[in-house]
């Protein structure tokens, strides 16, 4: 039975859909003016898990992830850059979407952008006025009037006469209150702008997320997932929103992942340790990325290093020796190695427990003289994951990526691979026979001189029974 930690309700919750078998699920996604960071990486690959997990255990999902595509960050980019805003947020799109495959991040079922839901967003603002949640203010702009909602503060647990306690005196005479947020910004010179019944103008951030959620998945719908930064005031406030327009409970479930941070900080670009996701590609194979993101729980704090990716890189080697030279071609799994993956996840989708159970099935596997049902079990059962859908040898020798050698360092580049530190397949081959040569010949000095060497490319060796030879490349 699936429990979710619920933040509304800080505490872990049994799984009840509005609808039997069917989930509607909404997740707040990039707002595109630049590329893709690790705490971005870190939401797609989330919920991406909590997405396959569901359709796993028989929900008929609907997943919905929006794009935020105007707003005051993407106009001062596209203004410092000199090019149309949606030239600018159409190039970071792409690129999101390129980053998302290479990190197996299915596409969402839905995903609505803010430009293109312009039209639902007014007329939710519009119900807000008539409805007296919502005001023109004296600089033209429509603002939220935070008091007239009785559960604000709900989520973040924040009440609402400390906020208004410690909110410095606004100068800003257009609100009514320094609370209040804007749903309508009025149009500047040279700015985007739509037609509304309150002037030129565009929306504020929060008002988009509650507008196209709704409208794609109804007024209430089951789960709210994002990153921790966005509970307050973001989430806060499309619930006021969302409920003050509808009148209806929003969503009955709210996850949020934690935050990344960089060799124990803080993640920050003023601090210098802001990674975007193809930097760290430079560096590190996709699917080492999107194991480390799931070795730790989703609401713990991720802690990014060169160390931590670096042990996930081996650890994924060892699953993925454990598959290899085995040819599935079974179709059943084992049942016990089934249900305890499957009690890791059904507890708020619990990863790290679920890997361990991974582990475990490849000692298993190791073992086993009859290997088909372990191996198809641990295949099948990462692929929940999104993980070991790599042929074990092309992963082992690399072949999944390209690295190309620059003085000191190496770089990931698309493509097949048969080049690390100078060495190709060939080389690798022809330096293996040599070897096999030496020890029939017991040359055993030469042979443990070829060992080295290939150690010192990168390669290494694993004898077999019966005097074959293997080799991988080092994680």
């Amino acid at each position: 039975m699936l429990k979710i930690y619920n933040t509304l309700t800080r505490s872990k919750q049994e799984f009840i859909p509005k609808q039997p078998g069917k989930v509607g699920m909404y997740v707040c996604g990039m707002t595109v003016y630049d590329y893709c960071h690790i705490g971005h990486a870190r939401v797609m690959v989330v919920f991406d898990t909590v997405s396959r997990y569901l359709r796993h255990s028989g929900y008929q999902l609907t997943y919905v992830r929006n794009v935020t595509d105007i707003d005051d960050k993407i106009i001062q980019r596209a203004n410092d850059n000199g090019e149309e805003f949606g030239a600018l947020t159409e190039r970071f799109i792409a690129a999101m979407h390129e980053d998302e495959k290479a990190l197996s991040v299915l596409p969402p079922d839905l995903e609505p952008r803010a430009t293109q839901s312009i039209g639902d967003i007014i007329n939710m603002i519009s119900t807000l006025i008539t409805k007296d949640f919502a005001y023109v203010g004296g600089n033209g702009d429509v603002f939220y009037a935070v008091s007239r909602f009785d559960g604000y503060g709900k989520l973040s647990g924040k009440n609402i006469e400390d906020l208004q306690a410690g909110e410095r005196v606004d100068v800003d005479t257009a609100k009514r209150d320094p609370l209040d947020f804007v749903l309508w910004k009025m149009a500047k010179p040279g700015e985007p702008a739509w037609e509304s019944p309150w002037g030129q103008g565009r929306p504020g951030w929060h008002i988009e997320c509650s507008a196209m959620s709704t409208c794609c998945l109804g007024n209430h719908f089951d789960i709210h997932g994002g990153g921790m930064d966005l509970q307050f005031p973001h989430h806060e406030n499309e619930i006021a929103q969302s409920e003050g327009a509808t009148g209806e409970t929003f969503v009955n479930y709210w996850m949020h992942n934690g935050f990344v941070r960089v060799n124990e900080e803080k993640m920050s670009k003023s601090l210098g340790n802001f990674f975007t996701v193809r930097e760290v590609l430079k560096q590190y194979r996709p699917e080492v990325i999107r194991f480390f993101i799931l070795s730790s729980h989703y609401r713990s704090p991720l802690n990014y290093s060169d160390e931590h990716l670096d042990e996930a890189g081996v650890a994924l080697t060892r699953l993925y020796t454990a598959l290899r030279g085995v040819e599935i071609t079974e179709v059943a799994i084992d049942a016990d190695f089934k249900l305890r993956f499957e009690q890791a996840m059904d507890d708020d989708f619990n990863t790290p427990v679920a890997l361990a159970v991974l582990f475990d099935l490849a000692r298993e596997l190791n073992k086993a003289q009859d290997k088909q049902i372990l191996a198809a079990t641990l295949k099948q059962l990462a692929a929940i994951l999104g993980l070991l859908q790599d042929d074990p040898d092309d992963f082992l020798k690399g072949r999944s990526f390209t690295l190309v050698a620059e003085p000191g360092k190496f770089t990931l580049s698309g493509g097949q691979a048969n080049l690390i530190k100078g060495a190709s397949e060939e080389l690798i081959e022809e330096k293996i026979q040599r070897r096999l040569e030496a020890k029939k010949n017991k040359d055993w000095g030469t042979a443990d001189k070829i060992r080295d060497e290939l150690k010192e490319l990168g390669v290494v060796l694993e004898d077999m029974p019966g005097g074959k030879t293997t080799w991988r490349r080092e994680s």
